[in-house]
């Protein structure tokens, strides 16, 4: 009994020291995982920059240099408390430049008996890591990221239930309220008697209104961008290489969660869709890096956001936080479960039969309309537009220009310092684009110079007039949105929510008609020089 009792603590006791390889992914720097908790001898970590990551669309350089410090960082400070890491710099000689090809031979040269890897949120990631159970001789198990309020498909699994024709994010959004007991009183009704406060965050800045001066951080990264020159690697967009502005570490992620809760939470809601030139930051909380990248989760921003409110309501109304909660629990979480319930069908989604090429302003931001040249020269110059820039500047005018759909993902994935493709490709393909056919957006998000000059101030120092639809100087955006409208107008016949535009087409003189029809070939066919 006796020896069986020893035999039986031996097997145990191997058991627990498998000699265990854990990868942690670059959008995975999440020092509150369970993972680790306590350090183990017998664990090792492999983070690793890879020309795969680099490569596969065209990045920002200040999206390039965010991760990689983002990733020393938190290599760092796993080092600090005491766990084994192995870190592979780009130009490591070591390096192949494949997860793939670097595990198997990590794995193989260190005899590890087992790796363990977090459930990557790429589709693409997903998938080569899952053939690591054939690729590596060595057991493989995934683990959850720990991150998200939501499993992958439990949004899915929610509209399947209900057997709903549409996933309306806004019955979504309550559920997740009343899950998770978001501003929820005790008899599940929204706090404040609204669930969406929607109608009240559409303000303008008012004239000569000066927002709070963004929070911005310093780090000299010339090491880095020294590396990356060398390695030639391509990218787009300029940065300040002794004075890099983003916030990578935890402590700094800490520190922009306060101040956006301390300065600009009040006035968030407000003006969350405002644009103004010169003003890139406003009132928004620019932590979508941080959450993306797994820095800071959506529940600890969350509830910091609600604490604050809760303790000063008498000068934050619930207008400005219920803004912000939707933003998180109701959008972020909505576009992960469209992208992990329709992959990887959704990335091929053109519904519109769009082919047209990207113009080369996007590049560049040389164009004389002004809200294009704000909006891109401000994604050149800082990695960053708010969302309503995105969607209804750039967005709107790649939409209206009928560019070809993975032309515009592959732009948005790369310009922008927190696009991951869970959440750029079901806000770029299917809210911004309507290439889904309306599962996202029941309507295209299209208009007029109307709209930005209502939202904005770009309108005024344009070159272009806003209340002209057709001559040389007539806004492009005027005769390009009834041009979107007469194109597919066969499909917003049968939309209930496109009904008032295409009865304003239909009644239009039709002289009219071909002078803006004519008007928007014009800017089609020249593109590159309006």
């Amino acid at each position: 009994m006796f020896n069986q009792i020893k035999l039986y603590s031996f097997t145990i006791g191997l058991f627990i020291m498998k000699k265990t390889l854990r990868l942690v992914l670059g959008d995975q720097l999440n020092i509150k995982h369970s993972w680790y908790s306590e350090k183990k001898e017998n664990i090792t970590y492999v983070l690793m920059e890879l020309r795969s990551e680099t490569d596969y669309v065209q990045h920002h350089i200040q999206k390039v240099v965010s991760f990689f410090v983002g990733m020393r960082s938190f290599a760092k400070e796993l080092e600090e408390l005491g766990h084994q890491v192995i870190y592979l710099e780009l130009d490591d000689s070591k390096n192949e430049q494949s997860f793939t090809k670097n595990l198997k031979r990590t794995v193989s040269n260190n005899k590890f008996d087992q790796l363990e890897y977090q459930q990557p949120d790429e589709y693409r990631l997903d998938q080569e890591l899952t053939s690591l159970h054939k690729e590596l001789s060595v057991e493989v198990n995934a683990v959850s990221s720990e991150h998200f309020y939501t499993e992958r498909l439990e949004m899915k699994e929610l509209f399947d239930k209900r057997k709903s024709k549409g996933w309306l994010m806004e019955s979504f959004y309550r559920e997740m309220r009343k899950k998770h007991e978001l501003l929820i009183d005790s008899n599940e009704k929204p706090l404040g008697g609204k669930w969406n406060y929607d109608q009240s965050n559409r303000k303008k800045l008012p004239k000569n209104h000066k927002p709070t001066a963004p929070k911005l951080f310093q780090r000299d990264v010339s090491d880095i961008m020294k590396m990356l020159e060398e390695q030639n690697v391509k990218t787009i967009g300029s940065i300040d290489s002794k004075n890099f502005l983003w916030p990578v570490t935890r402590n700094e992620g800490e520190e922009m969660l306060e101040f956006f809760v301390e300065e600009c939470l009040p006035l968030f809601g407000d003006f969350q869709d405002a644009m103004s030139v010169g003003e890139w930051s406003l009132y928004h909380s620019r932590l979508s890096f941080l959450m993306n990248s797994k820095i800071l989760s959506p529940k600890e921003v969350v509830d910091r956001v609600i604490q604050h409110w809760e303790n000063n309501q008498d000068t934050i109304d619930i207008s400005q936080v219920e803004g912000f909660v939707r933003q998180i629990i109701g959008w972020r979480e909505y576009m992960r479960g469209i992208y992990w319930a329709k992959m990887p069908e959704y990335e091929n989604e053109n519904q519109l039969n769009h082919t047209n090429s990207l113009p080369e302003f996007y590049w560049n931001g040389k164009t004389k309309m002004n809200c294009m040249r704000q909006s891109i020269q401000q994604s050149l110059d800082y990695s960053y537009a708010h969302h309503i820039q995105r969607l209804m500047v750039t967005g709107n005018f790649a939409l209206l220009a009928g560019v070809e759909p993975q032309q515009v993902d592959d732009w948005y994935l790369g310009i922008y310092v927190d696009a991951i493709q869970w959440v750029e490709l079901p806000n770029t393909r299917g809210m911004s684009q309507w290439a889904d056919g309306g599962l996202v957006a029941t309507k295209p998000y299209v208009s007029s110079a109307n709209y930005i000059d209502k939202m904005s101030d770009y309108c005024g120092s344009c070159y272009y007039s806003k209340k002209d639809k057709v001559g040389e100087k007539a806004c492009p955006f005027n005769s390009l949105y009834w041009n979107f409208i007469d194109r597919h107008l066969d499909k917003w016949e049968s939309n209930h929510r496109m009904g008032m535009m295409v009865a304003n087409w239909k009644k239009q003189d039709p002289e009219q008609k071909v002078k803006l029809l004519e008007r928007a070939q014009y800017i089609l066919e020249n593109m590159n020089s309006i």
